[in-house]
């Protein structure tokens, strides 16, 4: 039988997270990624399930002279959780780059920096061809909103992988769910149930 895949775009996942919370008046000094249970989340949409692989996409993070306290800050953040998932079996996967970028306020003449990541929608949508191709992997649930994904799915599904779209309830992509086999949306109350106030991963937070 053909393995069944979970493939997870975390910038998105991440964004998409914090929207959540915001539209609640809760921000990241209140609750961050590091309290969510990303694995009891997808344990909970896909309860019926049986998912052979977990991969979780994130950009590579770098140290930046012009932000160091944000740098330490989200490079610390980002080891956590790598280490916070390996634990529950996923596949933390590095591809792309988290860049610094400047602008400038002319009015105020202040500069201001905003992190973007780029180069992992290039890896999933490498992935779901190649495992399309191999055809060891028959299903992929498919956790993002990027709709430059689309010529992968069609690509992918000509080839035979069946892709289901998991997206949110509050925003779901609609070429994905026109482009995917099926769509499962992820609703708030689940997502706000997976906020772990005193989360069981952080007992390890002492180890590297």
């Amino acid at each position: 039988m053909k393995k069944v895949a979970l493939f997870i775009d975390g910038e998105n996942f991440k964004y998409k997270i914090k929207k959540i919370l915001e539209d609640r008046d809760l921000h990241e000094t209140d609750l961050s990624i590091l309290d969510f249970n990303i694995d009891g989340l997808f344990k909970k949409v896909l309860k019926d399930i049986k998912l052979d692989e977990k991969n979780y996409y994130s950009a590579k993070l770098h140290f930046y002279k012009e932000t160091p306290k944000k740098s330490k800050e989200l490079i610390d953040i980002q080891r956590k959780l790598k280490r916070n998932l390996t634990n529950c079996d996923f596949n933390y996967v590095v591809s792309g780059n988290v860049r610094l970028q400047e602008s400038v306020d002319k009015l105020l003449g202040r500069k201001s920096y905003v992190f973007y990541e780029k180069g992992v929608d290039v890896r999933i949508a490498v992935d779901l061809v190649s495992y399309a191709y191999e055809k060891a992997v028959g299903k992929v649930y498919l956790c993002s909103s990027d709709s430059d994904l689309q010529p992968a799915i069609h690509m992918a599904k000509r080839k035979g992988l069946k892709v289901i779209y998991v997206g949110f309830e509050d925003t779901p992509n609609i070429g994905l769910t026109k482009t995917t086999d099926k769509t499962i949306l992820i609703r708030d109350s689940e997502v706000l149930e997976c906020f772990e106030r005193f989360d069981p991963w952080r007992k390890n937070d002492s180890a590297d």
